[in-house]
């Protein structure tokens, strides 16, 4: 797998969409008020088209309405277009760099899979070795708690379970607004708090899908299993090391005992979380139902007393 820049290049787009957001939102407010419609509801569509159509022919007026008429406020409104820029940039970069670490602990969890399976090592150009011996299956368990501890841990886990706790505030706004009788997305603050859940989500949804299949990679109980069947295999075969090999296959019983007893930690689709964030989130979305199905049922529900495991 390819260390890509596409989530760098996609927070880089995002940034600067959001930075220049409050003047495109003033854009459209001058063309909106200097419009004849100005007691008619417009939709964005209809606010984006007159703005086209006022500002094609001058790009003064653009810059007038969009950043202000004197030198002072311009001065302004650019220093803190560029700090939105910058801090937004910031915060996206960071998410860019917990994808490229979960991307490498992909690689990591899938290159040692191929660590017991001949044809896979070669192809990898990894070392190949079987499950047959203590001392093999004492290095294997080495190997996987080396690479699941290797990197960022702490500060990953803490990027990614921000980003979460900031989209899950930021849909609870949004879902407030929804709930309102006029609602508009209009509003340059509705805008902002849709395009940031927007942009949060797609890179939650990263996180998610490459957490899941880093789970499922170390969680593969069915390498153990195989190898069970290789030594009870190799003990019909080999009578005279029947000792060693029984060893050995106890061992690794233990082993696989051993694992499926610690894999089992807080996770959210294989996202670290501790058991704070999970109640906040549990209680957070399991009110907003609530809230929305007492309205649309018409009595009281309390879904967030409901005890999930």
């Amino acid at each position: 797998m390819p260390n890509g820049l596409d989530y760098f290049y996609l927070g880089s787009v995002i940034s600067t969409f959001l930075a220049l957001l409050p003047a495109l939102c003033r854009l459209c407010n001058s063309a909106a008020e200097n419009t004849k419609t100005s007691d008619i509801q417009l939709s964005v569509t209809d606010v984006m088209n007159l703005t086209l159509v006022k500002f094609t022919d001058s790009l003064v007026n653009v810059i007038d309405a969009a950043f202000g008429t004197s030198i002072i406020e311009k001065l302004i409104l650019m220093i803190a277009t560029l700090e939105r820029f910058f801090l937004s940039f910031f915060f996206f970069f960071m998410l860019s760099v917990a994808e490229r670490t979960f991307k490498q602990r992909f690689l990591y969890a899938k290159f040692f899979t191929h660590l017991t399976s001949s044809r896979r090592a070669k192809n990898s150009e990894l070392p190949h070795f079987r499950l047959n011996k203590v001392c093999n299956i004492k290095t294997w368990l080495s190997v996987r708690s080396y690479l699941k501890k290797r990197g960022p841990l702490r500060s990953v886990d803490v990027i990614v379970s921000s980003a979460f706790i900031i989209t899950l505030v930021l849909l609870s706004f949004l879902s407030i607004e929804l709930l309102k009788d006029s609602i508009t997305f209009q509003s340059q603050y509705n805008l902002e708090a849709l395009i940031w859940s927007t942009g949060l989500g797609i890179y939650l949804f990263r996180f998610l899908t490459l957490g899941t299949k880093i789970n499922k990679k170390y969680r593969n109980f069915s390498v153990l299993i195989t190898e069970q069947i290789n030594l009870y295999l190799q003990i019909e075969q080999k009578p005279g090391k029947k000792e060693e090999l029984m060893v050995a296959n106890s061992v690794l019983k233990l082993a696989a005992d051993l694992l499926k007893e610690l894999e089992s930690p807080f996770k959210i689709l294989g996202l670290s979380a501790n058991p704070i964030l999970y109640t906040v989130t549990k209680v957070f979305i399991l009110s907003a139902l609530s809230a929305v199905l007492s309205e649309l049922l018409g009595f009281k529900l309390k879904l967030h007393k409901i005890k999930l495991k």
